[in-house]
């Protein structure tokens, strides 16, 4: 079976990433390649402000893609796109159903149950996916209710919701401007904790951590299913933007003093003399104190889910995003919180063609990639299809029939015609005109001939 191509858009609060990659028929995803347009000027809170200048980068990264030789001459005519952004959150919701008897519970009953939980939502947001927690039939607990025997389930869904601004200026910069058909949509969350965390530390209790530009989001799971999720409005941006105003410097230089000099843990920055020559303890100072507030609260996003440090959280916490760089950041939420912390990590099961492209900063895109790879993925790309026209019969250095001669030097008519030459039907027609003149003119002197 041939392999489909497959792109993916996300739009971070910082950054617009845009990316293609293959499916094989074993459903291996293979990762073709990956570009970047800067956004914080159009993008606040991983939602899309100026809906013109979004579009214009999107077909800027589109056409860069576009000329990548592992995917030329193939044009993009759809995009798997994410969902995130400060509003994103779950809302839990309970769903009963009573039966006069002993019933087969099947998917169809479940996928009933989902819809009315969805049609319960909240109504000043819209809901981008549904997600059962946990299934109680006949007083039972049991994971997976498909299948079993019983008068009565319970569920405990979460939806996952945000505001309607996010997905009606996608629409509007994808679909309306640039004509791009988008084949579905995820929860950006979602997928890279499809990516990066085990099944074991989903089952055992742990907190994802997307540590981004100007938001937070944070994902507790436990039970195997996912509990709870939040945005908060704070980001590695916050940092920058105190070190910039405490320095009184421009923001691209305060947020190259940020990875010079910021240390989370230590009080006194190991760094080279030649990249600052001011206080460095005075800005790490800084540093510490947002890097401070910021790890308080990712923690407390624990007891506002309804659990508790560290005996909740046993597999620990993963961080990923831009801002789980900052040096000793991950050492500090492993002291605050009492449980392991590690960076997230691209599993060995996709293939990268571009080694540059394994760090943490691409595995939203990549995580966005797998989810599509992964739910019956369809064709993204379409080959151009071949329009060369049919050679004319009548070119230069072909004989066009008696009396006739080629034309040269690619004109369409002769030096000494009045008029271009006809084409088509009626240039035939004059052609064979002129031989049938012709042979009538040998018919007459052959009869002149005859009488003499």
């Amino acid at each position: 079976m041939e392999e489909k191509y497959i792109a993916a858009l996300e739009i971070g609060s910082s950054h617009i990433r845009a990316a293609v990659g293959t499916v094989d028929d074993t459903g291996t995803l293979t990762l073709l390649a990956v570009e970047e347009e800067h956004a914080v000027d159009v993008v606040r809170y991983g939602i899309v402000q100026n809906v013109d200048e979004v579009s214009n980068r999107i077909k800027r990264l589109i056409l860069r893609l576009e000329n990548y030789p592992s995917i030329s001459p193939r044009k993009i005519k759809g995009l798997y796109i994410s969902i995130g952004g400060r509003s994103t959150a779950s809302t839990s919701r309970e769903v009963v159903r009573q039966f006069d008897d002993v019933t087969d519970i099947t998917a169809h009953i479940i996928d009933q149950m989902k819809e009315e939980a969805k049609a319960n939502g909240l109504t000043e947001r819209t809901v981008i996916d549904v997600l059962p927690k946990d299934f109680i039939v006949d007083n039972l607990e049991c994971s997976n209710p498909v299948g079993t025997l019983g008068k009565y389930i319970k569920a405990d869904i979460n939806l996952i919701t945000c505001r309607p601004k996010i997905l009606r200026n996608l629409d509007i910069a994808i679909t309306e401007r640039q004509q791009l058909a988008v084949k579905d949509r995820f929860v950006r969350q979602l997928s890279i904790a499809d990516l990066v965390l085990t099944g074991d530390e989903k089952q055992l209790g742990c907190m994802l951590v997307d540590f981004g530009a100007e938001t937070t989001t944070v994902s507790i799971y436990r039970g195997g299913s996912l509990r709870y999720l939040t945005t908060i409005p704070l980001g590695s941006r916050n940092i920058t933007r105190d070190v910039m105003m405490l320095n009184n410097i421009t923001e691209e230089r305060a947020e190259e003093l940020k990875r010079a000099l910021g240390d989370a843990m230590n009080e006194e920055p190991n760094f080279r003399k030649s990249d600052f020559d001011g206080d460095a303890s005075k800005v790490n100072s800084g540093i510490r104190a947002r890097a401070g507030e910021i790890a308080v609260n990712i923690l407390e996003q624990v007891k506002y889910a309804g659990y508790s440090l560290p005996n909740d959280i046993a597999a620990g916490i993963v961080i990923v995003g831009a801002g789980a760089k900052l040096k000793g950041f991950v050492d500090l939420l492993a002291e605050q919180s009492k449980v392991k912390v590690r960076l997230g990590a691209l599993p060995s099961t996709i293939r990268i063609t571009d080694s540059r492209l394994q760090n943490i900063n691409m595995l939203d895109i990549i995580a966005l990639l797998n989810s599509a790879a992964s739910h019956n993925p369809v064709e993204c790309t379409e080959k151009p299809v071949n329009t060369t026209p049919a050679p004319d019969p009548f070119v230069d250095g072909e004989d066009d029939g008696p009396g006739i001669k080629p034309i040269k030097g690619g004109k369409k008519y002769k030096e000494h015609d009045e008029e271009p030459r006809e084409k088509g039907p009626s240039r035939i027609k004059k052609i064979f005109g002129n031989i049938v003149k012709g042979w009538d003119s040998l018919l007459d002197d052959r009869e002149s001939d005859d009488d003499e």
